[in-house]
């Protein structure tokens, strides 16, 4: 009987530990791809909801409900000051908010700049959530004629060239 409940108790205290680790990574993953049907270049950024909460949470002092119109307009606001893609002549293309998706695992943000190829994008700069967590690292994945590339944003780097 002892041995089982030291067992019990081991297993429930590695579970704790799991959980505990279970948050080391801090990652963001991006798909830009052009879409034929609209003319348009879309981004789908996806960052963890507890990265995001912490992060406004932060920012605000109070927590914050995603599902909430008031509260997304936080987070827009946010994304939009740090994720910006610029043309050849260093000019913001112009990237309109689509909308969100939440639930208790992530966060997916959907972005468009309309009726503009991908082609048009020679700088992206991605400092969404990497101003916040030291570690957090962004990757954008371009898919462009069929090919994708990846590029990869931290600390180091939040600029990079499109092609």
């Amino acid at each position: 009987m002892a041995r089982r409940v030291r067992a019990l108790l081991a297993t429930a205290l590695a579970c704790c530990c799991m959980a505990a680790q279970a948050h080391l990574f801090h990652v963001g993953i991006t798909d830009a791809s052009f879409n034929q049907k609209t003319g348009s270049t879309e981004f789908v950024h996806t960052y963890m909801t507890h990265d995001a909460l912490a992060l406004l949470a932060s920012l605000y002092q109070r927590q914050f409900d995603l599902s909430q119109p008031e509260d997304e307009a936080i987070l827009r606001k946010y994304v939009e000051k740090k994720f910006w893609v610029e043309a050849a002549d260093k000019t913001r293309l112009p990237l309109r908010w689509v909308g969100i998706a939440v639930d208790a695992q992530k966060v997916v943000i959907y972005q468009e700049i309309e009726n503009t190829p991908l082609s048009k994008a020679a700088l992206i700069h991605d400092e969404v959530l990497i101003d916040f967590i030291a570690e957090q690292s962004n990757t954008l994945n371009v898919q462009d004629n069929g090919m994708i590339r990846s590029l990869i944003f931290d600390r180091r780097t939040i600029d990079q060239a499109v092609r």
